[in-house]
């Protein structure tokens, strides 16, 4: 009996050490590994990561290298940095123009169709309900675009309008796959340029002077549009022909502060009824 008690003991107190060994290796050897990651976070490889200086705008990009030799040092270029981020939302809306004559000879003749300009009407009707402080109007200066966007002008009162040619209809990049009628590599050589252009002026994060959300309403074509969306996403951009477009529809993007961009509507058409909705 002794021996038998001596042995449960002993095998009580090898317990109590194993147990306490094992909650110091949970608590802090084993403390890493039994944090939760989201499951995206774990042993995966994006494919592709995200530019977050895609519009060259970046603070630390604005901010000349300077020797950090001591904290104050480095409080000065935190300052620096910290002046030059952006403070608000960048919103802005991409319209189809409305249906219109295609038989047309001229660009001059490619007015828009009865059809086409109720859908402009109900477009700008669908801008006013959402009751937002619209900062600018660009346009297209292709004769239906400028139709489009003076029908919905009679809804956006008092909002500052422009013209602007670099938005004028094309063809932006090889699509890929190759689909559509053939076109000589030309036209991608000369609209691409035109259009990256277009691109780079109105895609950016606000500038860090800009107190208040900005609304822009770009009045323009599908092509440019399809591009803009690809490229403010960062997909490959030869995928712009894989997008369809109705006539008169609303694609409304976001460029945050830090410079993620989102998607809040693509080629949104429930503000026209069925039998209104067209694309060619």
């Amino acid at each position: 009996m002794p021996n038998v008690s001596h042995l449960r003991k002993w095998a009580l107190g090898l317990g109590a050490i194993s147990g306490t060994v094992l909650y110091y290796y949970n608590a802090h050897v084993n403390k890493k590994s039994c944090q939760v990651h989201n499951s995206w976070t774990t042993n995966y490889i994006p494919s592709v990561k995200w530019d977050h200086n895609w519009d060259r705008r970046d603070p630390k990009s604005l901010v000349k290298p300077m020797p950090i030799n001591n904290e104050n040092d480095e409080n000065k270029c935190n300052e620096k940095i910290e002046a030059k981020k952006a403070k608000v939302v960048r919103h802005i809306f991409l319209i189809r123009h409305g249906q219109y004559q295609t038989d047309g000879k001229t660009d001059a003749e490619r007015v828009l169709t009865e059809l086409g300009r109720k859908q402009a009407e109900v477009t700008g009707k669908r801008l006013a309900e959402l009751n937002l402080p619209y900062s600018l109007i660009v346009r297209s200066t292709m004769t239906r675009a400028l139709e489009t966007s003076k029908i919905i002008e009679k809804s956006l009162v008092n909002v500052p309008v422009e013209d602007d040619n670099m938005l004028i209809e094309g063809a932006p990049i090889p699509p890929e796959p190759p689909i559509g009628h053939w076109k000589s590599e030309k036209h991608f050589f000369q609209d691409g340029a035109r259009i990256e252009a277009a691109f780079r002026k109105y895609f950016h994060r606000a500038d860090p002077s800009q107190e208040y959300d900005s609304y822009t309403v770009l009045v323009c074509h599908a092509n440019v549009i399809r591009y803009f969306v690809c490229r403010a996403l960062q997909f490959p951009p030869e995928a712009w022909l894989r997008i369809g477009l109705k006539h008169g529809s609303i694609t409304w993007l976001c460029i945050l502060p830090s410079g993620r961009v989102t998607l809040y509507s693509l080629g949104d058409t429930g503000h026209m009824l069925p039998q209104n909705i067209t694309s060619s």
